[in-house]
Protein backbone atom coordinates (compact mmCIF):
# COMPACT_ATOMS: atom_id res chain seq x y z
CA UNK A 1 0.00 0.00 0.00
CA UNK A 2 1.66 3.35 -1.06
CA UNK A 3 0.66 6.56 1.51
CA UNK A 4 0.70 9.75 1.30
CA UNK A 5 0.87 11.38 4.31
CA UNK A 6 -0.09 15.86 4.26
CA UNK A 7 0.44 18.24 6.65
CA UNK A 8 -1.53 20.94 5.48
CA UNK A 9 -0.83 25.06 5.27
CA UNK A 10 -0.40 27.89 3.16
CA UNK A 11 2.61 29.05 3.31
CA UNK A 12 3.97 25.36 3.52
CA UNK A 13 2.31 22.26 3.28
CA UNK A 14 4.12 18.97 4.55
CA UNK A 15 4.12 15.54 2.41
CA UNK A 16 5.25 12.29 3.42
CA UNK A 17 5.25 9.43 1.44
CA UNK A 18 5.37 5.40 2.51
CA UNK A 19 5.29 1.88 1.40
CA UNK A 20 4.10 -0.42 2.98
CA UNK A 21 5.17 -3.85 2.54
CA UNK A 22 4.32 -6.19 5.22
CA UNK A 23 2.54 -5.81 8.48
CA UNK A 24 5.59 -4.23 10.64
CA UNK A 25 7.62 -3.11 7.17
CA UNK A 26 7.23 0.90 6.61
CA UNK A 27 9.60 2.29 4.02
CA UNK A 28 9.70 6.44 3.40
CA UNK A 29 9.96 6.72 -0.13
CA UNK A 30 10.18 10.24 -0.67
CA UNK A 31 9.17 13.28 1.60
CA UNK A 32 8.95 17.19 0.32
CA UNK A 33 7.44 20.50 0.85
CA UNK A 34 4.83 22.57 -1.09
CA UNK A 35 5.62 26.39 -0.64
CA UNK A 36 3.91 29.35 -1.72
CA UNK A 37 4.80 32.89 -1.44
CA UNK A 38 3.73 35.13 1.67
CA UNK A 39 3.47 38.39 -1.10
CA UNK A 40 1.21 36.91 -3.26
CA UNK A 41 -2.66 37.00 -3.59
CA UNK A 42 -4.41 33.88 -1.36
CA UNK A 43 -6.11 33.22 -4.16
CA UNK A 44 -2.49 32.42 -6.87
CA UNK A 45 -0.91 30.56 -3.49
CA UNK A 46 -4.15 27.91 -3.81
CA UNK A 47 -3.57 27.40 -7.17
CA UNK A 48 -0.27 26.49 -6.69
CA UNK A 49 -0.93 24.17 -4.22
CA UNK A 50 -3.16 22.42 -6.20
CA UNK A 51 -0.54 22.94 -9.38
CA UNK A 52 2.06 21.12 -7.44
CA UNK A 53 -0.03 18.42 -5.51
CA UNK A 54 -1.63 17.28 -8.81
CA UNK A 55 1.93 16.83 -9.85
CA UNK A 56 3.12 15.15 -7.03
CA UNK A 57 0.03 12.63 -7.25
CA UNK A 58 0.26 11.76 -10.66
CA UNK A 59 3.59 10.92 -10.68
CA UNK A 60 3.82 9.00 -6.76
CA UNK A 61 0.23 7.67 -7.14
CA UNK A 62 -0.89 6.87 -3.67
CA UNK A 63 -3.44 4.97 -2.85
CA UNK A 64 -4.76 6.42 0.65
CA UNK A 65 -3.93 9.93 1.76
CA UNK A 66 -3.89 11.11 5.62
CA UNK A 67 -4.25 14.65 6.71
CA UNK A 68 -4.98 15.23 10.48
CA UNK A 69 -8.34 17.14 11.11
CA UNK A 70 -8.09 21.36 11.42
CA UNK A 71 -7.90 21.90 15.47
CA UNK A 72 -6.60 25.54 16.41
CA UNK A 73 -6.87 27.97 19.07
CA UNK A 74 -5.14 30.54 18.79
CA UNK A 75 -4.96 32.52 15.63
CA UNK A 76 -8.45 32.84 14.02
CA UNK A 77 -6.62 34.31 10.52
CA UNK A 78 -4.25 31.30 10.24
CA UNK A 79 -6.51 28.54 10.67
CA UNK A 80 -8.89 30.43 8.13
CA UNK A 81 -5.53 30.32 5.86
CA UNK A 82 -4.95 26.88 6.64
CA UNK A 83 -8.89 25.60 6.19
CA UNK A 84 -8.73 26.90 2.70
CA UNK A 85 -5.92 25.31 2.06
CA UNK A 86 -7.13 22.02 3.43
CA UNK A 87 -10.65 22.37 1.15
CA UNK A 88 -8.07 22.52 -2.04
CA UNK A 89 -5.70 19.76 -0.85
CA UNK A 90 -9.15 17.56 -0.41
CA UNK A 91 -10.50 18.47 -3.45
CA UNK A 92 -7.23 17.84 -5.88
CA UNK A 93 -7.19 14.37 -3.69
CA UNK A 94 -10.86 13.57 -4.92
CA UNK A 95 -9.95 14.82 -8.29
CA UNK A 96 -7.20 12.19 -8.28
CA UNK A 97 -9.67 9.55 -6.55
CA UNK A 98 -7.90 9.35 -3.61
CA UNK A 99 -9.59 8.24 -0.37
CA UNK A 100 -8.58 10.59 2.72
CA UNK A 101 -8.45 9.74 6.40
CA UNK A 102 -8.51 12.29 8.84
CA UNK A 103 -7.54 11.43 12.39
CA UNK A 104 -7.72 14.11 14.96
CA UNK A 105 -4.44 15.54 16.72
CA UNK A 106 -4.89 12.87 19.77
CA UNK A 107 -5.65 9.93 17.59
CA UNK A 108 -2.69 10.70 15.65
CA UNK A 109 -0.14 11.35 18.86
CA UNK A 110 -1.75 7.90 20.12
CA UNK A 111 -1.02 5.79 17.68
CA UNK A 112 2.94 7.40 17.06
CA UNK A 113 3.88 7.51 20.45
CA UNK A 114 1.38 5.83 22.52
CA UNK A 115 0.98 9.73 24.35
CA UNK A 116 -1.72 11.48 23.32
CA UNK A 117 0.06 14.57 24.94
CA UNK A 118 3.18 13.49 22.96
CA UNK A 119 5.28 16.24 22.25
CA UNK A 120 7.09 17.52 18.69
CA UNK A 121 10.44 15.97 19.47
CA UNK A 122 8.77 12.62 20.58
CA UNK A 123 6.76 12.14 17.81
CA UNK A 124 9.99 13.32 15.29
CA UNK A 125 11.86 10.41 17.01
CA UNK A 126 9.10 7.72 16.76
CA UNK A 127 9.15 8.68 13.11
CA UNK A 128 12.89 8.45 12.64
CA UNK A 129 12.96 5.46 14.54
CA UNK A 130 9.49 3.79 12.73
CA UNK A 131 11.18 4.49 9.50
CA UNK A 132 14.54 3.63 10.38
CA UNK A 133 15.68 7.11 9.20
CA UNK A 134 19.67 8.44 9.51
CA UNK A 135 18.06 11.95 11.12
CA UNK A 136 14.87 13.74 11.33
CA UNK A 137 13.94 14.85 8.27
CA UNK A 138 13.51 18.47 7.93
CA UNK A 139 11.54 20.94 7.42
CA UNK A 140 8.95 20.09 10.40
CA UNK A 141 6.57 19.99 7.94
CA UNK A 142 7.76 16.88 5.71
CA UNK A 143 8.21 15.24 9.55
CA UNK A 144 5.03 15.66 10.46
CA UNK A 145 3.59 14.52 6.95
CA UNK A 146 5.76 11.18 7.57
CA UNK A 147 3.68 10.87 10.88
CA UNK A 148 0.23 10.85 8.97
CA UNK A 149 1.00 8.71 6.34
CA UNK A 150 2.45 5.76 9.60
CA UNK A 151 -0.90 6.67 11.42
CA UNK A 152 -2.61 5.36 7.81
CA UNK A 153 0.10 2.38 7.84
CA UNK A 154 -0.89 1.63 10.92
CA UNK A 155 -4.53 1.53 10.28
CA UNK A 156 -4.56 -0.07 7.57
CA UNK A 157 -7.98 -1.89 8.01
CA UNK A 158 -9.12 1.65 8.62
CA UNK A 159 -7.81 2.71 5.34
CA UNK A 160 -9.01 -0.12 3.30
CA UNK A 161 -12.66 0.28 4.49
CA UNK A 162 -12.18 3.72 3.75
CA UNK A 163 -10.99 2.60 0.34
CA UNK A 164 -13.97 0.16 -0.27
CA UNK A 165 -16.51 3.11 0.96
CA UNK A 166 -14.75 6.00 -1.60
CA UNK A 167 -14.86 3.41 -4.30
CA UNK A 168 -18.75 2.54 -3.89
CA UNK A 169 -19.96 6.08 -4.22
Amino acid sequence: MRILGIDPGIATVGLGFIEVHDRDRFQSIEWATITTKPNQPLSIRLRELCDDLHQFLTDLKPEVAVMERLFFAKNRTSAMNVAQARGAIITVLEQHGIPLLEPSPLELKLSITSDGKADKRQMQDMVVRTLKLSEIPSPDDAVDALAMALYGAFHKETTNANFQMTNKR
